[in-house]
């Protein structure tokens, strides 16, 4: 089984930069295509950045183009999140997730694409 476990979260005003991260254990972690979500209060949980289990490739939600940047070190079984240019509308609870894939070359976007979900961590950007 894997286990995933978020840290870095916090209160950041409007215009700051914060980095949340999630340390992944119990199998290979080269061997998992990773994502963030976030879900704020009322709303759906909501894509936000994946990558690719080599690193290679990455996407973005349009509403966090240019301003997040998921990273991967798989010598160290951790993904990253660095958020610049916070919002307030980025206040949510960040969820990492996990998901076995054979292929290089492929990220996932969807929720229901994901085996394995962290408890995640909350993010407030105040105006």
């Amino acid at each position: 089984q894997v286990q995933l476990v978020e840290s870095g979260g916090g209160l950041v005003q409007a215009g700051g930069s914060l980095r949340v991260s999630c340390a992944f254990s119990g199998l290979s972690f080269s061997d998992y295509a990773m994502g963030w979500f976030r879900q704020a209060p009322g709303k759906e949980r909501e894509f936000v950045a994946a990558i690719t289990w080599s690193g290679s490739m990455s996407a973005y939600a349009d509403s966090v183009q240019g301003r997040f940047t998921i990273s991967r070190d798989n010598a160290k079984n951790t993904l990253t999140l660095q958020m610049n240019s916070l919002k307030p509308e980025d206040t949510a609870i960040y969820y990492c997730a996990a998901r076995f894939t054979y292929y290089a070359t492929n990220y996932y976007r969807e929720r229901d694409d994901y085996e394995y979900w962290g408890q995640g961590t909350q993010v407030t950007v105040s105006s």
